[in-house]
């Protein structure tokens, strides 16, 4: 179990690299939405061909992987969406069986068909040539929709971890500091 706990770590520090880099696009997405802004209201010029669409397209593109880089990292702090009315009240055990039988059945299953089908997708439009719809907007759609298959991959990386995080507590061997982050809540 030390191996797989030691791969958990490794997909773990993997994440938070990737979401720290994720993290920049959000101070890029401020300054595209200030120069956008200040361009359409106060004259600034556009240089290198830029025009109000181009600009406003790249800000969705930038907010689209500030998304995708980062969610792999907040499943592993806990930070999803989880109902927990019932479930806090139960014992640790059932709470790791649950998270893991949870990575199994429902989170991985899910992300590798959607894995499948968003590359899918991607090759279309990488093959396809795809640009915006406007005509003067940006080409090379197939880096936007690569954003998707990459949020899947991180997500079932995150979901990898937390299942071997699951097994180790159930197994007993999980490290006391990592129980929050694994079963999130309170622990007892």
């Amino acid at each position: 179990m030390h191996a797989f706990l030691a791969l958990s770590d490794y997909i773990d520090r993997l994440l938070t690299v990737v979401a720290k880099f994720g993290s920049w696009l959000i101070l890029m997405l401020v300054i595209v939405v200030c120069y956008d802004v200040s361009s359409r209201y106060f004259g600034v010029p556009k240089p290198f061909g830029l025009n109000s669409t181009k600009v406003q397209e790249s800000e969705y593109w930038l907010h689209t992987y500030l998304f995708a880089l980062l969610m792999g990292y907040t499943y592993t702090k806990q930070n999803h969406v989880r109902i927990d009315l019932i479930r806090d009240r139960m014992p640790k055990r059932i709470k790791y069986l649950i998270e893991a039988v949870g990575c199994v059945v429902f989170l991985l299953g899910y992300v590798t068909i959607a894995t499948i089908y968003t590359w899918r997708y991607v090759l279309a439009s990488f093959y396809e040539g795809e640009v915006s719809k406007s005509v003067i907007g940006l080409s090379h759609i197939w880096i936007l929709k690569s954003s998707m298959p990459i949020m899947f991959v991180l997500i079932g990386l995150a979901g990898i971890s937390q299942l071997i995080k699951s097994l180790a507590g159930l197994s007993g061997q999980l490290p006391q500091e990592k129980i929050a982050g694994t079963i999130g809540g309170d622990i007892e």
